[in-house]
């Protein structure tokens, strides 16, 4: 183990815990003009009935509320935001919080989420909020000297600072999942992120079952973190050679991201 392990004692009622890893709730906001609709799905172990929904501004005022059915297992709510304050990288990385209840006080589970557009055009580049914003950045390894990869909190931010000293205004998150802890800068210091799985170099047969399960679990638990623009389905794939095989797993690995999160692009390096 070289990151942080938690203990979680929950009830009966719960929000799930269980799926890949993943928080239990998922917040997509959609934004039109000056509002935004804020969609929030959460899942739920036990028999608890309704769902409490509320999204915090980044100074703890609720901006608003709704209540939702459990149905089969999950409820959903969409959340309007008549003027909302958006996520707008390097320049104002606002964050507000979703708030998931169930009655009587039984769980509580909360999100931070950012509201922002991004388009990648050929010829414009990328634009966050419709406006052009030159992305400049760095590839960034978990580990450093002495070390290895069991970096803790204070390395993380350590490497934030450097990477925000040098003007840098994106990170490719290279070649795995990353400490919870960076995601987390990367919202809050307005970085716009690549985030990607370790299938890297030389495409193994047997190992389709392991690229499937690490996709989605990186996207499954790190779907409300507004800093992510594409998820990475590989890289350099090909230094070994290419086959057949090695174009279906990447149509299948193309198909499970695009299926679990319509609201991001692919990309491989």
């Amino acid at each position: 183990l070289y990151r942080d392990v938690s203990l979680i004692a929950v009830g009966k009622n719960r929000f799930d815990l269980d799926c890949h890893g993943a928080p239990g709730i998922r917040v997509t906001p959609k934004v039109a003009g000056d509002a935004a609709d804020v969609a929030i799905t959460t899942w739920i172990t036990g028999d608890a009935d309704t769902v409490t929904y509320r999204i915090l501004d980044a100074q703890g005022q609720e901006a608003a509320r709704g209540t939702a059915a459990v149905t089969d297992g999950s409820a959903s709510c969409v959340l309007h935001l008549p003027k909302v304050h958006l996520w707008n990288g390097r320049k104002d990385p606002y964050l507000y919080t979703a708030v998931a209840s169930l009655p009587d006080g039984q769980d509580e589970i909360r999100t931070r989420f950012g509201a922002r557009t991004y388009e990648i055009d050929p010829n414009r580049g990328f634009l966050l909020n419709g406006a052009p914003y030159p992305l400049r950045g760095v590839s960034r390894h978990q580990d450093r000297k002495g070390i290895g990869n069991a970096l803790l909190a204070e390395h993380h931010r350590q490497d934030m600072d450097l990477i925000c000293e040098t003007g840098a205004t994106t990170i490719r998150l290279a070649h795995y999942q990353h400490s919870q802890v960076f995601y987390d800068l990367c919202d809050e210091r307005g970085m716009v992120v690549w985030a990607e799985i370790p299938y890297i170099s030389k495409h193994m047969p047997a190992g389709r079952e392991n690229t499937i399960s690490q996709l989605t679990e990186l996207i499954k638990q790190n779907y409300n973190h507004p800093s992510i623009v594409v998820w990475g389905l590989s890289n350099e794939i090909t230094m070994n050679g290419s086959s057949e095989d090695l174009l279906e797993n990447h149509r299948i690995l193309n198909d499970l991201a695009h299926r679990l999160d319509p609201t991001r692009k692919t990309a491989i390096a």
